[in-house]
């Protein structure tokens, strides 16, 4: 089946061959066609260019489906690579709390935090799991995501890790979503475990991770290495241990303090890191030449009010930045990558060009991607979205909370998640 795209106003991010991110003073540059017409096929991007070079309907075959796109934009979807989006209940009386000035770790230490979505997830059964999450995921699809990296975390025990990592498994069968999973045993120290810390960490090497690999449940394993959390000795024990079953590390690093855990996940050859309010110099240094993509979480750091990451300077300096949701109950609870694109410029002062690749095609690399995903290019697979009458590509930045996503093509299939 081929689905062709006419008159379509501006096309966004358009490569003539895929590169694996955008770094630096690249990042302000953007690839586009104006008046331009996109050709799909089987679920791959078959062809673009200039309507000039359309191609001629007399070579098509009989049943190709012809959208005249009459004037509007079409990007490439959102790469979120860092989501906890399947989770048990809400965690709105933690917001409460967040109002009257208690900080982030203030509401860990009396319990809230992970171990209150760790309590709630193991009062709820995998299908009832599944069916909470399953209308977040439409939701982001709705909002232009193609791909999304799902994490556990909110376990904390054998049993209920591997029952997340079930439903992340269900909602990528069920859904058209391209869903990568990353097992996160190492969220929080369960409340038993408190002051015998190690002792959990031997749980997480020598029981969660043979187990997930035997189900085959996860690509990547992630660790949070800060302050109050994961120690780097920890980190890196568990690290090795996920790595002999072929799991890539992902890290969370430097949300609360200079950890170390940019460190830690470079020397492991992490695919991401992630948050990083705590960077500096040395930080940046141990960054430039490694193959690890420092992903900031903009939504988390705005509903926290937090310090936002030195971003400039990190740009500056020559790194790729990606920018994710975060989505999770506790600390950022949307999955809307618009609003995130927004933050981006409005928080960090990035500008809209350098908001686009950080979304699109550097996210698609710290989920393993970005040779099928984050542009419009050939061979890649077809998801895209098409906006709704917008003047330029800066406004959909500027908009932050207008919905701008008009019509959303998953694997070259128009996508109906209302």
């Amino acid at each position: 089946m081929q689905i062709l795209l006419l008159n379509i106003k501006k096309l966004v991010q358009v490569e003539e061959k895929p590169v694996q991110w955008v770094a630096g003073q690249n990042m302000a540059s953007l690839k586009c066609i104006d008046n331009a017409f996109l050709l799909m096929e089987n679920g791959l991007i078959k062809d673009f260019g200039s309507m000039r070079d359309v191609p001629s309907f007399a070579g098509l075959p009989s049943d190709v489906l012809i959208y005249n796109v009459n004037g509007r934009m079409v990007f490439p979807s959102f790469c979120d690579s860092h989501t906890h989006l399947v989770y048990a209940g809400s965690r709105e009386v933690e917001y409460i709390d967040k109002i009257k000035g208690l900080s982030y770790e203030e509401i860990a230490r009396r319990g809230g935090g992970i171990l209150n979505s760790a309590k709630l997830l193991s009062q709820t059964s995998e299908d009832e799991l599944y069916e909470q999450a399953l209308p977040r995921v439409k939701e982001i699809i709705r909002k232009g995501t193609g791909a999304v990296e799902i994490k556990s975390g909110y376990g904390l025990s054998t049993e209920n890790e591997l029952k997340m990592l079930r439903v992340i498994r269900r909602l990528s069968e069920a859904t058209p979503l391209t869903i990568k999973a990353t097992f996160l045993g190492a969220h929080a120290v369960p409340a038993e475990y408190k002051g015998r810390q190690a002792e959990y960490v031997d749980q997480i090497i020598n029981e969660m991770i043979p187990q997930v690999a035997a189900e085959d449940l996860a690509d990547y394993i992630d660790v949070f290495c800060d302050r109050g959390f994961f120690t780097v000795e920890d980190t890196e024990r568990i690290l090795m241990a996920g790595m002999k079953y072929g799991l890539r590390p992902k890290i969370h690093a430097n949300e609360l303090d200079y950890s170390g855990g940019i460190q830690v996940g470079v020397k492991y050859n992490a695919l991401s890191v992630d948050h990083l309010e705590f960077t500096g110099d040395d930080e940046i240094q141990t960054l430039l030449g490694s193959e690890t993509m420092p992903t900031l979480l903009p939504g988390a750091a705005f509903f926290l009010g937090m310090d936002n990451p030195p971003v400039r300077k990190m740009i500056d300096a020559g790194l790729p930045i990606a920018l994710a949701s975060d989505f999770n109950p506790g600390s950022s609870p949307s999955g809307d990558m618009k609003f995130i694109m927004s933050l981006g410029c409005i928080r960090l002062k990035m500008l809209p060009e350098e908001v686009i690749n950080a979304t699109t095609i550097n996210g698609a690399y710290a989920m393993g991607l970005s040779e099928t995903h984050g542009s419009i290019c050939r061979g890649k697979v077809a998801n895209i979205f098409i906006t709704k009458p917008i003047p330029t590509l800066e406004y959909m930045p500027y908009a932050y909370t207008s919905d701008l996503v008009e019509t959303v093509f998953l694997n070259g299939n128009i996508t109906n998640v209302c």
